[in-house]
C-alpha cells in the first residue's frame, strides 16, 4: 500500500488558486450541452474544486455552494453498490470491463458487442446495472441508492426534481435504443420505461463540489467499510473507462483515475491518497470538463500524481 498523502502533500493552496484562474480561462473554448435543456441554462463561467486528502487535509476553490447533477460521476457508485451486495461474479456477468473507444451513448458499440454493455462506465452498462437497484420503482430504487451513499460518504446527495423534468422533457432516442437493445439481449432485470426511469432519476442525484469529494473518499480511502478488491476493480474502470474515448490517452498522458459527468463534473481518485472533485460546466467534444481536465493536468505535471507510472 502507498504511503499516504506522500504526493498531494506536495500541493500548496496558491498553486492550486493559480489553476483554477487558467482552468476558468481555458473553460471558455468548450460548450454547454444542448440535449438537456436545464445544462444548456447554466452559468457557464460557474467554478468549484475541492480535494481532499486522507490525513484530514482540505483545499477549496470557487463557489462552494453551486449544487450540481452528478450525470455519469455515479455510475462507479451503482458499480460500488452492487458488488458490495451481489458479488463480483455477479456482476460482471451482467457488464464487462472492456474500454470503448466510442461514445458514452454509442448503441453501435452495444450491438457490436451482441447487447452486452461493455464496461459499467458507459451508459449501456450503467443501465443495465441500476435495474438491479433495490426498490419496486425507479424512484425506491433511485431513492435506496441515494441514502446508502449519503450515509457511507457523510455527504447531502439530494434528487434535482427539476433537473429530472429537463431530462424527461426531450426524448433521448440513444438511450431508449439502448434500453431496447439491453433487454432484447436479457440484461435488464426490469421492464423497459422503469429501467431508464432509474437510470434517469439516479443521473439526477445532486450535490456540491465536497459531496462529490466525500464519495471520492470512499474509493481513495484504505479502510473497512468496502472489500479492498472491490474498490480496486472499481478505481482500475474509472481509470480506464471513466472518460470514455478519451480514456486510453488521458491515462497516459495524465494517469489519475477520473470519471467524468455532462453536467461538467470531473471526479478524480487517488488510492490511499485522496479525492479530487471539479466542477465547470463547459464541456470538449467527448462530453468532458475542459476546465477540470485542464486542472487535473496542472496537479499531475506538479505533484507525480499518475496511477500508471
Amino acid at each position: 500500500m502507498k504511503v499516504p498523502s506522500t504526493r498531494l502533500a506536495a500541493l500548496s493552496q496558491e498553486q492550486l488558486n493559480s489553476w483554477a484562474i487558467q482552468a476558468k480561462k481555458r473553460a471558455q473554448i468548450g460548450r454547454l450541452p444542448d440535449y438537456i435543456p436545464r445544462l444548456s441554462e447554466v452559468e457557464p463561467d460557474g467554478f468549484a474544486v475541492q480535494i481532499r486528502r486522507i490525513d484530514g487535509q482540505i483545499y477549496t476553490v470557487g463557489d462552494l455552494t453551486l449544487s450540481f447533477p452528478l450525470m455519469s460521476a455515479i455510475k462507479p457508485f451503482i458499480l460500488l453498490y452492487l458488488l458490495e451486495h451481489l458479488g463480483e461474479k455477479w456482476v460482471f456477468s451482467r457488464v464487462g470491463m472492456e474500454p470503448s473507444d466510442r461514445p458514452f451513448n454509442s448503441l453501435e458499440q452495444l450491438q457490436a458487442d451482441g447487447g452486452f454493455p461493455r464496461n459499467p462506465m458507459i451508459n449501456s452498462g450503467a443501465i443495465a446495472l441500476s435495474s438491479f437497484l433495490p426498490g419496486d420503482t425507479g424512484a425506491s430504487r433511485c431513492e435506496n441508492l441515494r441514502l446508502w451513499l449519503n450515509q457511507q460518504a457523510n455527504c447531502q446527495l439530494f434528487l434535482d426534481k427539476l433537473m429530472l423534468d429537463s431530462v424527461r422533457s426531450l426524448p433521448n432516442e440513444r438511450n431508449l435504443a439502448i434500453v431496447t437493445e439491453l433487454a432484447s439481449a436479457g440484461y435488464l432485470q426490469l421492464p423497459e420505461v422503469t429501467a431508464l426511469d432509474t437510470y434517469n432519476r439516479v443521473c439526477c442525484l445532486s450535490g456540491t463540489v465536497a459531496d462529490l469529494a466525500r464519495l471520492g473518499m470512499l474509493l481513495a480511502s484504505p479502510n473497512n467499510q468496502f472489500l479492498s478488491h472491490h474498490l480496486k476493480l472499481v478505481n482500475t474502470l474509472i481509470g480506464t473507462c471513466g472518460l470514455y474515448e478519451l480514456s486510453k490517452r488521458f491515462a497516459a498522458e495524465v494517469g489519475i483515475p477520473t470519471k467524468s459527468g455532462v453536467s461538467g463534473v470531473l471526479l478524480s481518485v487517488i488510492p490511499a491518497e485522496g479525492a479530487i472533485a471539479c466542477y465547470s460546466p463547459p464541456l470538449d467534444k467527448t462530453g468532458n470538463s475542459v476546465g477540470g481536465l485542464f486542472l487535473l493536468e496542472k496537479l499531475a505535471q506538479t505533484t507525480d500524481l499518475s496511477e500508471f507510472d
